[in-house]
């Protein structure tokens, strides 16, 4: 979708059926995972967007065979020989998850690559991968500490690190390094952070020792290719189920969403509100479990969001906030400075609330917002700054906005939940060039 486009309320409630895009997160774990087995990986529900698309270039670039056909992916491995046969530039368009999993992939293999992206990727921190795999042994040069990251691959060796942050593309780089390091890596946390890597590597025949916020991995032995169905992607449903609370007359069914435990805090903090998601048809596939989500409209209360519940929620704090927005009192989001390294300061991208006549206070690391206890939204328009997550978050919030809501980007929407725009109008809101 190219142009700005106007968002306003639906005719009626949001009700039927709506799928959403497979788990971009472990989407991107299984395309470099099936990169470093033996033989072929096939990965059903692949997503699209721009984000898992960067991944399949990268295991391309490092000497993968990736083909893609509709929703399904094939991976030919190359074993734990990967990388590139000469030097390389990978273009990681905006994905952090691809830059960062990538470099401990690189890391402990041959050749050199360079790991780039576009001005925004170039802005976020990569220290917090970069010094771990130096202390594995990695040569990579890290200008300040940010792309572009050049990175020379050889032998590493296994270590113990204490991540400062919560961060499971920090887990998942060191883990993917460890792969082929000597001896075992264990990575210690402050808190859990998803665990999509973990769970995915006993299916590649790789034993996973975990013992409370540790993992380790033992280095050196091969990984087997396998078969990985993705579920729909909580992230994506997240804008969906606030939606469906929000909207009055909702009755929404999401099918086949991942409900890992690791993913699912926002339903949580909605449940305290006063949201009604029932859980249907649970059932576990490849490591990950999902099932369909049931939600229907409910008048919301405020709640607090603690810095312990951030890490299982992050992604999901712009659709929360607008959840926030229309509440009954005052909404505290704290410990969240990790929003103001996404793809964009989404700290101070959701101060547009004040625009829609929302009372928003920002701090450095959160945000307290004052509901207007179901009172509609007023219209304005809302810059992006091409982080998809704020343009959808957004869009909801111009269905309960009476003169709309007008998105300046939509089209960056498209690096996660491509078709977004096409999916709130097919239940029936206004979606209306600006």
């Amino acid at each position: 979708m190219t142009g700005a486009v106007r968002i306003r309320p639906s005719r009626g409630g949001l009700r039927g059926v709506v799928g959403v895009p497979g788990d971009k997160s472990i989407a991107h774990r299984a395309i470099l995972l099936g990169a470093l087995a033996d033989g072929t990986t096939t990965v059903s529900g692949f997503p699209g967007g721009a984000d898992t698309w960067s991944s399949i270039g990268a295991a391309r670039a490092l000497g993968a065979r990736v083909a893609v056909d509709g929703t399904t992916i094939r991976i030919d491995g190359a074993g734990l020989a990967l990388g590139p046969a000469a030097p390389a530039t990978i273009d990681c368009g905006n994905s952090g998850t691809t830059m960062r999993l990538v470099a401990g992939l690189a890391a402990g293999g041959p050749g050199e690559v360079v790991l780039d992206g576009d001005a925004s990727l170039r802005r976020r921190p990569m220290a917090r991968v970069v010094e771990p795999l130096r202390r594995m042994g990695a040569d990579i040069d890290a200008p300040d500490g940010r792309a572009p990251l050049r990175i020379r691959g050889g032998a590493l060796a296994g270590i113990d690190w204490t991540s400062p942050v919560a961060s499971a593309q920090v887990k998942s780089a060191v883990l993917l390094a460890g792969l082929r390091a000597r001896g075992t890596t264990r990575v210690r946390e402050p808190l859990p952070s998803r665990d999509h890597t973990e769970r995915m590597l006993p299916a590649f025949g790789i034993a996973v020792a975990r013992d409370g916020h540790t993992v380790g991995v033992t280095g050196g032995r091969p990984l087997l290719a396998t078969t990985i169905p993705l579920p729909g992607d909580a992230s994506s449903a997240a804008f969906f189920v606030v939606a469906a609370l929000l909207v009055a007359g909702s009755a929404l069914r999401l099918a086949e969403v991942g409900t890992n435990p690791t993913r699912t805090g926002f339903l949580a903090v909605l449940a305290r509100m006063g949201g009604r998601v029932a859980v249907d048809g649970a059932r576990d596939a490849g490591g990950e479990p999902r099932a369909d989500l049931l939600v229907q409209a409910a008048r919301l209360g405020a709640t607090s969001i603690a810095a312990a519940e951030v890490p299982g929620l992050i992604d999901e704090i712009p659709a929360l906030c607008i959840a926030a927005a229309l509440a009954d009192g005052d909404t505290v989001v704290a410990g969240a400075e990790e929003l103001r390294v996404k793809e964009s300061d989404r700290i101070a991208a959701l101060e547009q609330l004040a625009l829609l006549g929302v009372d928003v206070r920002t701090a450095r690391d959160g945000l307290t917002i004052r509901g207007t206890a179901g009172r509609p939204l007023r219209g304005a328009r809302i810059r992006t700054g091409g982080d998809h997550r704020i343009a959808m978050a957004f869009a909801v919030a111009g269905l309960l906005a009476p003169d709309g809501v007008e998105i300046d980007d939509p089209a960056c929407a498209d690096v996660s939940f491509p078709g977004f725009f096409d999916r709130l109008r097919d239940l029936g809101a206004v979606v209306e060039a600006a």
